[in-house]
């Protein structure tokens, strides 16, 4: 049974019943569908002293009777964020399973940890006596009903979910984790100035929006190239880098919380701090070793969002001063970019061109940078709606090298004019090996 929103005299204060229905209702024609059971439903935290709804933390209070209650104007306020908030469904990011899954947490510990809650609802579910089916939201969002499952060869699952509510979750993880270092502070330096107890209750109602922040308590700062030419092997064994990370913004969309410290795999140099999202993106899509599938995602490295993408690559500085990319980026344009034209295509009379590219591109390498004279990429065509799979070209490393350069310098000049040989920047003069090429036996990418 749902309440009316009804508000109370006390700064307009309404109960978490009464909320849920607000909420619900504010949200109905939202582009992210909301759970109607924002406030009372598990995981929220209103007794805890906050609600997270979308990006933003809503705080409560302890009003007459011993009821929990929420400052109408919050609701609304975080109801009209949402709302403005657009969403492109085809713009899928893989939130798991991952092999590695512990390094896809945020380094910060906070209740909400949404890809975990969410993979563990989804491994438990095929188990009735462990599916309690207790998670009915995130921040007020009804995940369920926009997570996309993909299997393959009918064993391997893989669970999507759109870009922007993966933004928006992280960023409501960097919330939470923000009010709950200030409510820890403000608990800190109220101790020994506790006031008597006949005063406690009207506190509580009188500084309910003070002692409840809706947002971070230090705004997110704008990086600025405080890492430029650290190795990520010094830097990720620093006590307080995780902390120091998580105050940053993503350096390629510059709106989201950085989460992960993005660096180069082959030269081990830091590029900058990345939300999830954008880190996710620029993981290319191995199949294997030394396959990559190349999905969707490439056109907005290689189409709309080029000079962010390769500005940020260029942040290593062996990649600057080779005027390249890392093997899997660059096979990745080889095949998404410089072999576009040798794609074939098939007739569909549901496009208005009347035709469309045929089955999925893939792309495989032999060897590494390391040699360049052995190493060369094949690119392929899978999954042909026809049944032909097809190989369309074999592209030598240099060759990719070069053509890669003169692209760069017609397409981003600017990123072309800082990068080169003669811009070393302080590259040392023996780079260390760091990732073993798997591609190869016995040798590494250095």
């Amino acid at each position: 049974m749902t309440e009316r929103v009804t508000p109370s005299r006390a700064g307009g204060l309404i109960t978490l019943g009464a909320a849920d229905a607000l909420w619900a209702g504010l949200t109905a024609g939202s582009a992210v569908p909301t759970a109607s059971a924002a406030f009372t439903g598990f995981p929220a935290r209103a007794r805890a002293g906050y609600v997270l709804l979308g990006g933003c933390v809503v705080a409560t209070v302890k009003a007459g009777g011993g009821r929990w209650s929420v400052v109408e104007a919050e609701v609304r306020r975080a109801a009209a964020e949402l709302n403005a908030m657009a969403m492109d469904r085809r713009d899928l990011v893989r939130i798991g399973p991952f092999r590695d899954g512990a390094k896809q947490e945020h380094p910060e510990e906070t209740p909400l940890r949404w890809r975990r809650r969410i993979a563990r609802e989804l491994q438990e579910r095929d188990e009735p006596e462990r599916a309690d089916g207790r998670l009915c939201h995130l921040a007020g969002i009804d995940w369920r009903r926009m997570l996309v499952e993909q299997t393959r060869d009918r064993t391997t699952r893989a669970w999507w979910l759109p870009r922007a509510v993966v933004r928006l979750l992280d960023a409501a993880e960097h919330t939470e984790t923000r009010w709950l270092q200030a409510a820890r502070t403000r608990r800190t330096g109220t101790t020994v100035t506790e006031p008597p107890s006949h005063h406690r209750q009207a506190r509580t109602v009188d500084t309910s929006q003070t002692t409840g922040p809706d947002r971070p308590a230090t705004p997110l700062r704008p990086y600025n190239e405080e890492l430029k030419g650290h190795l990520y092997s010094v830097l990720s064994r620093k006590p307080g880098t995780s902390r120091k990370v998580a105050g940053w913004a993503c350096a390629v969309c510059r709106t989201a919380p950085a989460a992960v410290l993005d660096h180069c795999h082959e030269h081990g140099y830091v590029r900058a701090p990345l939300c999830q999202s954008c880190n996710t993106q620029e993981r290319p899509d191995h199949l294997y070793s030394n396959h990559i599938r190349v999905a969707g995602h490439y056109r907005r490295l290689f189409h709309t969002h080029t000079a962010d993408w390769l500005r940020h690559w260029h942040r290593c500085p062996g990649c600057r001063a080779r005027t390249t990319l890392p093997l899997p980026h660059l096979a990745a344009w080889t095949a998404h970019t410089a072999c576009r034209p040798l794609r074939p295509t098939h007739r569909d009379p549901g496009s208005s061109r009347g035709r469309k590219p045929c089955g999925a591109l893939r792309v495989s390498w032999t060897g590494g940078h390391h040699a360049p004279g052995s190493c060369r990429f094949t690119v392929a065509v899978d999954l042909c709606p026809s049944g032909e799979h097809r190989v369309l070209a074999h592209v030598p490393y240099r060759e990719a090298a070069e053509r890669f350069r003169t692209w760069l310098a017609e397409t981003v000049p600017a990123v072309a004019a800082e990068a080169g040989p003669d811009r070393l920047d302080g590259l040392p003069t023996r780079i260390r090996p760091v990732v073993a090429d798997t591609g190869s036996e016995g040798l590494a990418l250095f």
